[in-house]
């Protein structure tokens, strides 16, 4: 907690002078236009508040900076989406499992102003179970794609993904050194003409060498966190196709602290008789008995019931540079 020094001297209140009308209206005024959108953080495009583990209610019957509330309805994941007004969105994430979560939510509107942003990503972290946080999107900030807008239109938030992600596990490739030692987490990914790439990397940001043998180990998780069976886990990626990076042959690395190591998930996403499989969550450990974490590179394996995985191999700072992934939890 930030000390601060004790005051040197003793302060008499004096009863400040009546305000002109004039400044009582611009002030009034003022305070109008700095809560439509709420406090703007660096970094971010909205806002947010914890509430408490039941979460608080939102007002009913009156029509906040960000409109009129929106009726009560089911959530989606935990997630609510409370108001839509002209400038700006709110909404509400509750943790409904039963233990703290990272949860990140994929956002989308209607472009209907030419300045407006396309999807939106939000994350919460460690949100303790039962707890709800909210949040107020920016809908004015300049965004990615074409500017589609109708001029008059109103605004549509809608949700389009929820991940939530165990805090205990959440791949932080900006956070601190977690207790193990090795820092990993999956990359934005490549995809072409159903082809699918992603690549996972590890730093070790500890003060011991780790040893590499081999493969990463996985675990395919469906949207509930259970085990998905049925998909063939194939050591390199040959079968699927080459020149992904997931193709070289397993080495022996000694992974000294401040180095890094990279390997590659590959598969297609070709749909033929059969029902797609799709898996959210991956749960990976750098060695076997190294503390899981988990990503979500969103496999889209099609009917095809394969997944390439290739080796660890050595991978310099510059490679290891954390990519934002696209509008999507993750990973």
């Amino acid at each position: 907690m930030r000390q601060f020094e004790k005051p040197t001297r003793t302060l008499t209140a004096r009863r400040p002078a009546p305000a002109a009308p004039a400044a009582t209206a611009v002030a009034a005024l003022a305070a109008v236009l700095l809560t439509g959108c709420g406090t703007q953080t660096a970094g971010t495009s909205g806002t947010s508040a914890r509430a408490g583990a039941a979460g608080a209610p939102t007002a009913s019957g009156s029509t906040g900076p960000c409109g009129a509330p929106q009726p009560a309805g089911p959530a989606q994941d935990g997630v609510r989406i409370t108001a839509v007004g002209p400038a700006c969105a709110e909404y509400e994430v509750t943790n409904p499992g039963a233990e703290p979560s990272d949860i990140t939510v994929l956002f989308a509107r209607t472009p209907d102003q030419a300045s407006g942003p396309g999807n939106l990503s939000r994350t919460v972290t460690a949100l303790a179970p039962g707890a709800t946080e909210k949040g107020r999107l920016d809908l004015t900030a300049p965004g990615p794609g074409p500017a589609t807008a109708k001029p008059g239109t109103a605004p549509q938030v809608k949700i389009l993904k929820v991940r939530s992600v165990p805090s205990a596990e959440a791949p932080r490739p900006d956070g601190p050194c977690p207790p193990s030692g090795l820092r990993l987490y999956a990359d934005q990914g490549d995809a072409a003409m159903g082809l699918r790439v992603v690549g996972l990397h590890l730093r070790n940001c500890g003060t011991t060498t780790v040893a590499l043998d081999g493969y990463p180990t996985l675990q395919l998780l469906d949207q509930g966190h259970r085990p998905v069976d049925g998909v063939r886990l194939l050591s390199g990626g040959a079968e699927i196709a080459t020149g992904t990076g997931a193709d070289k042959p397993p080495q022996k690395i000694a992974l000294r602290p401040g180095e890094g190591a990279g390997a590659t998930l590959v598969w297609r996403n070709t749909t033929e008789a059969g029902t797609p499989v799709n898996v959210p969550y991956v749960r990976v450990r750098a060695t076997p008995g190294a503390a899981p974490v988990m990503v979500t590179p969103e496999l889209d394996l099609g009917t095809t019931g394969r997944l390439g995985i290739g080796a660890w191999a050595r991978e310099d700072a510059a490679a290891q540079a954390p990519a934002s992934r696209p509008p999507a939890a993750g990973g």
